[in-house]
Parts: structure tokens; C-alpha cells; sequence
């Protein structure tokens, strides 16, 4: 326990005392505040040394005017991927150094801002807002109190900083992948055509097609993004081009759907079909017959990244504009080269 000369624990007032300074003086030397003089800063320090002086960690925060939590906003009423954004988000800031407030606003603009009142009331040092797409959102605006950076879902005002998944790259190389491994009659079973990810995706698994002088076979499907569109899907195009011999599907859900529809057809995966699928979903790709090779998004990065540039506003770094496409990963299982 810290003692002041008086026996009690020492406060910061008996800092500033001893040091012979004020207690705002001490509180910035002692955050490493850039307005103090070099001789005072050094009276002040040894001044705490010498009254064995350590503030708290709710001390700690209000001398450097923080409370120590974040907002994380979302819209995403499943959790499939805030959830691994705030494990991301949660990692960078340390278990018990940052608390996450974590406010569902169930995809209704009204609630979205009432839990964004609610944030700015708790004085929260910054907030993430995640997205459940990865299609442009109405911005929350720029005269905030608080650095603010839109994650999954980028934000439509070019001013505020957006952190997204590089879709585009990834459906590229999900192509490449199948080429490498010697495909060359590729389809694509994705989910619902208005959503960005599946039109991004589209064109970069059309990018690597061209690169290598292909095209799909038949024109892209579009439909849901789900298992039984997956199997239904999968017998169109297997009864309408029986040689196709790979597909990269829009997501995991969609191609566990083109497996099970592959093994009624009598298709060996990955012997004469090769299948792939998007999200690295674990509990779908791990638990597929085979188990399934995915694009990961990288999602606990994201938040980790997110996490850090609201760390860099609050220490006065500049946030950041625009929107910011993060790199994507190819995720090797048994669908499309056989295990050994």
C-alpha cells in the first residue's frame, strides 16, 4: 500500500506538495504529457517514488482523461462475424485494461442511434462499428466526441475510416487455388446478387479466370446464401454441365450444400470435383466430408487492427480516411486436395 508522510495512502494532491507543483502539473508529468518542462517532470516523478505513489487504474484513466472502455456497435443479430471481430478487438486491448461495450442495435437506424447516445453518455473513449455486410453504411456523422472507425461494413462518407475485408482478392484467389491444382472447368454457386461481397467476389474469381485464359462454366448462380440453395444449385449445374470439375462457392453454408448434392451425384471430391468454399466458417468447413477448403476473412485481425487505430486517435495519432481492404487468407482442406 502507497503512504503519504502522514501514513495514509498517497494521493496525487501529495505528489503535486511534495514536488512543489500543482496538481494538474503532476498529473501531466506523471501521463507523459508534452507540456512540461524536463526539470519539473523530474521533480514530480521522484517526488511519487518517494512517496511510494502508484494511481489506480480508474485514477490512472482520468488523469489521462479516459474512462478506459470502447462501444462496439453492430447490426450483425446472428454474432457471426462481430463475434470474431470483437475476440480481435478484444485481444488488442488487453484482457481487464479496455472494457468493450458491446450494443445490438438490430439493424433499425432509430435504435442505432439511441445506442450511440447511449455510448457518447458513458463517455467511451471510442466505438467500432461492425457491419453484418460488407455492402457501404449511412455514416454516424463527423462531429462526434469520439474517433469512430467502421469495421466489416464501410462507411459511405469517404471521411471516416473503414476497415473491410479484401473480397475482390479473395475470390481471385480462390480461382487460383483450383487452377493450381489443375481445374480448368470452374462454375460459381454464390448467394444473393445484391449484396457487394458476392459481386466483389465474382470479379476477382473472373480475374483469375481471364488471367489464365478460362471462363466459368455456364453464367454465375445467384440465389441465397445457404445450404439448400447449395444442393439445389449443385444438381442444375451437374445435370446441365456434367464435366464441370470445380466450384468456388460464395460461402461455407452454400458449399456444404454442393457437397452432400456432389456425393448423391456420385461425384468424388476432390477426385474429379474440387470444391471450395468462403468465410472459413470452422464449425461448417471443419465438420464437411471432406472438410473444406475456405477463404478466411480474417476477421479477428480486423478487429485487432480496429481496436489499434482507435488506440492511436486517443493518443492524438491521426485516425485515418477512406476505406481500407485487409488482406484475406486461403484456407487448405480435403475438398480440393486429397489428405494424406
Amino acid at each position: 500500500m502507497t503512504r503519504s508522510d502522514h501514513g495514509r495512502a498517497a494521493t496525487l494532491s501529495d505528489v503535486a506538495r511534495r514536488a512543489g507543483v500543482s496538481i494538474a502539473t503532476a498529473s501531466k508529468a506523471l501521463n507523459g504529457r508534452g507540456d512540461v518542462a524536463p526539470t519539473t517532470r523530474k521533480r514530480v516523478v521522484a517526488a511519487a517514488d518517494e512517496l511510494s505513489f502508484t494511481p489506480n487504474a480508474m485514477a490512472r484513466g482520468l488523469l489521462a482523461g479516459r474512462t478506459g472502455t470502447v462501444g462496439l456497435l453492430t447490426s450483425d443479430l446472428e454474432g457471426r462475424f462481430v463475434i470474431p471481430i470483437l475476440m480481435g478487438a478484444e485481444d488488442a486491448f488487453g484482457a481487464g485494461q479496455v472494457n468493450v461495450f458491446l450494443c445490438d442495435a438490430r439493424g433499425d437506424a432509430i435504435r442505432e442511434q439511441h445506442q450511440l447516445r447511449a455510448l457518447i453518455s458513458r463517455r467511451v473513449d471510442g466505438i467500432i462499428v461492425v457491419g453484418r455486410q460488407t455492402d457501404p453504411r449511412p455514416s454516424l456523422g463527423q462531429d462526434l466526441s469520439v474517433p469512430v472507425v467502421y469495421a466489416y461494413a464501410p462507411s459511405e462518407d469517404e471521411r471516416d475510416l473503414s476497415l473491410t475485408p479484401d473480397n475482390y482478392s479473395g475470390g481471385r484467389l480462390a480461382v487460383e487455388h483450383l487452377i493450381a491444382c489443375g481445374r480448368t472447368r470452374i462454375a460459381h454457386i454464390t448467394g444473393d446478387p445484391a449484396y457487394a461481397a458476392a459481386q466483389d467476389r465474382l470479379a476477382g474469381a473472373r480475374a483469375a479466370l481471364a488471367a489464365a485464359g478460362l471462363e466459368l462454366v455456364g453464367e454465375p448462380m445467384f440465389a441465397a446464401w445457404n445450404e439448400h440453395w447449395g444442393r439445389d444449385a449443385a444438381a442444375i449445374l451437374l445435370q446441365r454441365h456434367p464435366d464441370v470439375d470445380a466450384v468456388f462457392c460464395g460461402s461455407d453454408q452454400i458449399a456444404r450444400g454442393v457437397l452432400d448434392t456432389a456425393r448423391d451425384f456420385g461425384r468424388d471430391v476432390p477426385g474429379d470435383l474440387a470444391v471450395i468454399g468462403y468465410d472459413n466458417w470452422e464449425v461448417l468447413a471443419d465438420n464437411a466430408r471432406p472438410g473444406l477448403t475456405s477463404i478466411d476473412a480474417n476477421l479477428q485481425q480486423l478487429g485487432r487492427q480496429a481496436a489499434q487505430r482507435i488506440f492511436d486517435a486517443i493518443d492524438g495519432r491521426d485516425l485515418g480516411a477512406g476505406v481500407h481492404h485487409l488482406p484475406v487468407r486461403l484456407i487448405i482442406r480435403g475438398s480440393t486436395i486429397p489428405r494424406r
